[in-house]
């Protein structure tokens, strides 16, 4: 017989999720009913919304059924890694959409930009009740290189968003950049999968010792790109007066400043993966 666990929607996360869901419902709704539009930028807002509505209504029933107790992995780590990554979607998507797809007169888009704030608020609200209750967060989501490994995925779906094949085809140097952005993204990604999904003991090494060289690799290929995505993006390119939308143009300053910010990132994650790797150590 299956056992129902009623409390997890009365529960204060739960009612939380259940708005995120219609919230999100909501919004995809709205912007479909106008109709598709050829753009990255509608994409991924669009996907935004269908992404956090399906996974909050997945935690939903996971708890609500009792399955999360099965589950082998840290079930709290991996809803409140969601619940951080949905938060910076929907603020992205909640200053995206509006830039690109809003006029004075188009009262759906508009409507659907004001709920998307309210989203945000809601999985904001979500990851701050996650961070209040002691003990509910353990091992990698706990430290500061945990969150920033969150933030280095996320900026480089940005920059995969922005990024237009027809122009950085025309020179190695931008192909470096996307090959840079590309596997520096899919070993975060594979890093935040083994420690959610308690899987750190396949490795016959020191995790964080092999996280710390990763993130100090990552470092150095972004550095390279920082230099380079600009040097050959803006090459022989200026911004034409008007810039039809969307302005592929400015979607290379998009690409530029989170590179950079990028870069920031991963430098601030290997002084702290150093820090917990050799002088905590040592200190212990």
């Amino acid at each position: 017989m299956l056992d129902l666990d009623l409390r997890s929607l009365t529960q204060p996360a739960g009612i939380i999720r259940m708005a995120e869901v219609v919230l999100t419902c909501v919004c995809f709704s709205l912007v479909a009913s106008k109709g598709h539009v050829i753009s990255s930028h509608w994409a991924w807002c669009m996907f935004t919304w269908c992404f956090c509505c399906f996974f909050s209504l997945f935690i939903l029933i996971m708890e609500f059924t009792r399955f999360s107790a099965k589950v082998p992995i840290s079930w709290d780590d991996f809803t409140t890694a969601f619940a951080m990554l949905a938060t910076l979607m929907c603020f992205t998507s909640s200053i995206i959409y509006p830039t690109f797809f809003t006029c004075s007169t188009c009262y759906r888009e508009i409507a659907a930009t004001i709920i998307s704030l309210f989203g945000f608020g809601a999985y904001a609200g979500e990851v701050v009740l996650a961070r209040l209750r002691p003990g509910e967060i353990s091992g990698f989501l706990s430290t500061v290189p945990g969150l920033l490994k969150i933030l280095e995925t996320f900026v480089a779906c940005i920059i995969f968003t922005s990024l237009d094949p027809a122009k950085f085809s025309e020179y190695p140097g931008l192909q470096w950049c996307v090959a840079v952005y590309s596997l520096c993204f899919i070993f975060a990604l594979v890093i935040i999968i083994f420690t959610v999904g308690q899987l750190l003991s396949l490795f016959p090494i020191s995790f964080e010792k092999l996280v710390t060289v990763y993130n100090v690799l990552a470092s150095m290929m972004y550095m390279t790109a920082v230099v380079i995505w600009p040097l050959y993006g803006f090459k022989n390119r200026s911004r034409p007066i008007p810039c039809p939308s969307p302005c592929t143009w400015d979607d290379l300053v998009v690409v530029t400043f989170m590179t950079v910010i990028n870069l920031a990132i991963y430098i601030l994650d290997t002084v702290y993966s150093i820090k917990m790797v050799f002088f905590t150590q040592y200190e212990e």
